[in-house]
């Protein structure tokens, strides 16, 4: 698709126009200088074309601190692959010194320049824009990304160049597994991310809290399309201080909705922690498959035993994720990380499987009876009916012979029979019970 990238210095409203012209609140928005620091990729669609629109961090040169570095090193890797750059500057502000300095950066690359003049919410404030024609762009655009002033005449001109771009603007349709990768702080969530992409996606430091925003990469692998969702580090309630982080955090936990597939990852030198146990049970709730990743495995001393202990441990800790495999990785030396998408395919398979009504009442429910009357005698599974309601994940409907519902251990027994009968490892099953309704009463 034809790309479009979003480019200037921080806090003159880049993620706000993002949001504008994507028509979704994708990135974070805030007063605070430098939220956005990954590049983040959204769809737009004007006059019957479709675009792709790149969010990124704010361009700061000639600093030496880590951050700034790595996030301008990201927005350079979007100017590379985008063939259109919307310089946004201030429309209120006027010409700094640090939009001239960008000024020159933009040129080597090359690109068609669009400079548009931000927040200029009334037409009053047009005045101020005509300063920045000095900067001899093809077009400049005097626009409010907050209230919508003038987006339409952008949008306009985008979506016209798109067109004369001879790339194809026809949105893919093919069936892509989502993957979303979680977990607290600083346990190398983007370093997996990048790990999983083969280039740097993602920015990485030591610095717990690096990535903000959630994003979205589409990757093909041996004709399987995923996209892998990288969400920030989610801490406890009480641990968010900022509202930045807190924002980050819902995002995180949205992004997991989303999701087919969750990769849980934990940090195998410190071992599973309340934490890590906390966010797998968002995970669960989601309904999304999910896979605990052991990271940071090339840094313990281990024996025969360290992954069995481990397993053990996560098992004891997670006792709710009991369906979800474990496997041990290192995102930094790529040790087994290519294992992982063969469990992500098994997982979205598992959760995709819809099982007859006849097979699970004529065949299936008998075998249960007897199963648990030779366990436990005298016991009645008390089941009148079963059905599949709904996949993704596999969601069953069970009507009972009673007004009280079934005893946990049953339910429980009943999905570990639905799990081990037809294949649906490493997804969660839900069970919704319709109990009979007492005598005299009308259904």
């Amino acid at each position: 698709m034809f790309r479009v990238a979003i480019v200037g210095r921080p806090n003159v409203g880049k993620s706000t126009l993002f949001n504008r012209l994507c028509g979704t609140r994708k990135a974070i928005v805030g007063d605070e200088p430098g939220i956005t620091r990954d590049r983040i990729y959204g769809t737009a669609t004007w006059g019957g074309r479709s675009f792709e629109i790149l969010d990124t961090g704010g361009m700061v040169p000639d600093v030496e601190e880590v951050i700034p570095q790595k996030v301008l090193e990201q927005v350079e890797k979007a100017i590379c692959e985008s063939h259109l750059l919307l310089f946004l500057v201030d429309g209120r502000a006027g010409v700094t010194a640090p939009d001239e300095q960008l000024l020159p950066i933009l040129r080597r690359a090359g690109k068609p320049i669009f400079v548009v003049a931000n927040k200029i919410d009334v037409p009053e404030l047009e005045a101020h824009a005509a300063a920045f024609y000095a900067f001899g762009a093809e077009e400049l655009f005097a626009v409010s990304a907050e209230h919508g002033r003038g987006i339409g005449e952008l949008l306009d001109a985008v979506a016209e160049r798109a067109g004369t771009s001879g790339l194809d603007p026809q949105k893919e349709t093919e069936r892509e597994i989502a993957v979303a990768v979680v977990g607290r702080p600083n346990v190398g969530k983007s370093s997996l991310v990048n790990r999983l992409l083969g280039v740097e996606r993602a920015i990485v430091s030591e610095i717990p809290g690096t990535t903000r925003d959630s994003f979205d990469t589409l990757l093909v692998r041996d004709g399987e399309r995923y996209r892998i969702i990288d969400t920030a580090g989610i801490r406890r309630k009480g641990r968010t201080e900022e509202r930045t982080e807190k924002i980050s955090v819902i995002m995180a936990r949205k992004n997991l909705e989303r999701a087919d597939v969750a990769l849980l990852l934990v940090d195998a030198e410190e071992g599973v922690t309340k934490l890590d146990a906390a966010i797998g049970g968002y995970a669960d709730e989601s309904g999304c498959s999910v896979i605990i990743v052991l990271n940071k495995w090339d840094k313990v001393e281990k024996d025969q035993r360290t992954i069995e202990e481990y397993a053990d441990a996560i098992r004891r800790r997670m006792k709710f994720l009991s369906y979800a495999p474990v496997v041990s990785v290192s995102a930094l030396t790529g040790q087994r990380v290519s294992k992982l998408f063969g469990l992500i395919k098994a997982g979205w398979e598992a959760r995709q499987i819809h099982v007859p009504t006849g097979l699970l009442n004529n065949i299936f429910a008998p075998d249960l009876v007897q199963q648990l009357t030779v366990n436990n005698p005298g016991q009645d599974l008390n089941i009148r009916y079963i059905t599949q309601a709904r996949s993704s994940p596999p969601t069953f409907v069970v009507f009972t012979k009673s007004s009280k519902p079934l005893h946990f251990s049953i339910e429980r027994f009943l999905i570990n029979q639905l799990r081990q009968r037809f294949g649906m490892q490493g997804t969660p099953i839900r069970i919704r019970q319709r109990i009979k309704p007492p005598r005299g009463r009308k259904k």
